[in-house]
């Protein structure tokens, strides 16, 4: 009897309604015991010569079953073809949909894959039927890639490019100003980063949808990307109308994964067709001049797709869901987080912690400038001598990613040391150590 890669993990998943709900309603703080087996499921981890892995945010260490899905599957591709092997996984292959729902509390039928968070996002930004003297508010520190895309609706389009106020103190964006925006102009899109690349803070999310909900016509983007597999997230609770995520980031799935959620009503009553079309999205038919466009999210799919990178995703998710639990990995990741700013608040006035908002606002991206190195390329040269020479991951955030908002504080770049709930608190010690003796040599 054929056994196929994609069984290795379980197909069967509760539907959307169960939400995730179950796997985050646990906020309990992880057992020494808990954190060992995650370590010991994390090839990366404890293989000789083994990394300190702060860089997360980046692009997080895989478990080992998420690697055998992967290359138990490419392996029977190889044996039994591609279609075939496709074929015979399809329920498996399903299932995908079913544990992303489920974690993010929707139906399946509101979920869609994609290769990136980039590109699920973009699918959906130019499905929106802007029309001139609309309004994009977003904030100040919105992704390039989102934020370029505004600029280019505005030449398209002829909208409007609004930037909602911030507390200059936490830089969380300011909810009067945001309800007063929405009274006053034809807002069609709300789109905001639930947490920036540059830094720790996490945006009021809920608190935004709430608003925009009172508006009909005001679309609630909400990106993802760096929230995903980090904290808690329920599409309902958070009232966005559409979401983006990728998986190689918190969710420790392969590079070249991510996945979009839309609003049914949202897809069916307010969004245009998507930008592009293909055999999977839309059938041909029924004349010879028509195509109907699928019912479902899928609509934002292309038909060829790696499924071995899609099923990695799929296990990673399982992984996330009920080995770890989201409320268990929340807790771990702001306690690590909290642990580490305070390490490096000791070596003030050298390193100066960057992360706006107060601690209950804060996620696992820690960031931070150190004196004498504040430009790209110096915090480049760090971060690539704490990785020869200490084995240690870390990752430089350059102002053009978050323009707006690096630019008002002045700073080129930061050092971004993002935590996850594998690592330990001998691992921060270690970072800072070498980050200490970096500092005494120069």
């Amino acid at each position: 009897q054929r056994v196929t890669a994609a069984s290795t993990w379980s197909s069967s998943s509760s539907s959307s309604s169960s939400s995730s709900s179950s796997s985050s309603s646990s906020n309990s703080t992880p057992t020494a015991e808990q954190v060992a087996r995650w370590r010991a499921d994390t090839p990366g981890l404890v293989a000789a010569g083994s990394v300190v892995h702060l860089n997360n945010a980046g692009s997080s260490l895989p478990v080992a079953s998420t690697l055998d899905t992967v290359q138990s599957y490419l392996r029977e591709e190889a044996l039994f073809g591609g279609y075939e092997q496709e074929e015979s996984s399809r329920p498996q292959l399903d299932a995908i949909y079913s544990r992303l729902a489920r974690m993010l509390g929707c139906d399946d039928d509101e979920v869609a894959l994609a290769e990136s968070a980039t590109l699920g996002w973009q699918l959906l930004f130019h499905s929106i039927p802007f029309e001139a003297g609309d309004y994009i508010l977003t904030t100040h520190a919105e992704y390039a890639s989102s934020y370029l895309a505004f600029l280019q609706a505005r030449q398209r389009h002829r909208v409007h490019v609004h930037v909602i106020p911030h507390d200059r103190r936490t830089g969380r964006v300011c909810l009067s100003s945001l309800a007063d925006l929405l009274a006053k102009h034809p807002v069609r899109l709300v789109s905001i980063a639930h947490v920036p690349t540059n830094g720790g803070l996490v945006q009021p999310a809920a608190e935004v949808g709430a608003l925009c909900a009172r508006h009909p016509r005001a679309l609630f983007l909400l990106d993802a990307c760096q929230t995903a597999g980090q904290l808690p997230l329920d599409v309902r609770a958070l009232r966005c109308d559409m979401l983006t995520a990728t998986g190689r980031k918190y969710l420790r799935a392969p590079r070249g994964t991510g996945f979009l959620y839309v609003r049914r009503e949202t897809m069916l009553g307010q969004l245009g067709e998507p930008a592009l079309l293909d055999l999977h999205g839309a059938q041909w038919g029924p004349s010879l001049d028509t195509y109907e466009l699928r019912a479902d999210a899928r609509r934002f799919e292309n038909w060829e797709a790696s499924w071995a990178l899609r099923l990695g995703l799929g296990e990673a998710v399982r992984y996330y869901l009920d080995e770890v639990r989201p409320g268990v990995a929340w807790q771990r990741i702001r306690q690590l987080a909290t642990e580490l700013r305070s390490r490096l608040s000791a070596l003030a006035p050298r390193v100066q912690l960057r992360d706006l908002g107060g601690e209950e606002h804060r996620c696992g991206l820690v960031t931070l400038s150190v004196g004498g190195h504040e430009s790209a390329e110096a915090l480049k040269r760090l971060a690539a001598h704490l990785r020869s020479e200490h084995r240690i991951n870390v990752s430089v955030s350059a102002a053009s990613s978050t323009l707006l908002d690096m630019s008002e504080r002045g700073l080129d770049a930061v050092l971004r040391a993002s935590v996850h709930y594998y690592n330990t608190e001998s691992e921060l010690e270690r970072f800072v150590a070498a980050l200490q003796a970096f500092l005494r040599d120069r």
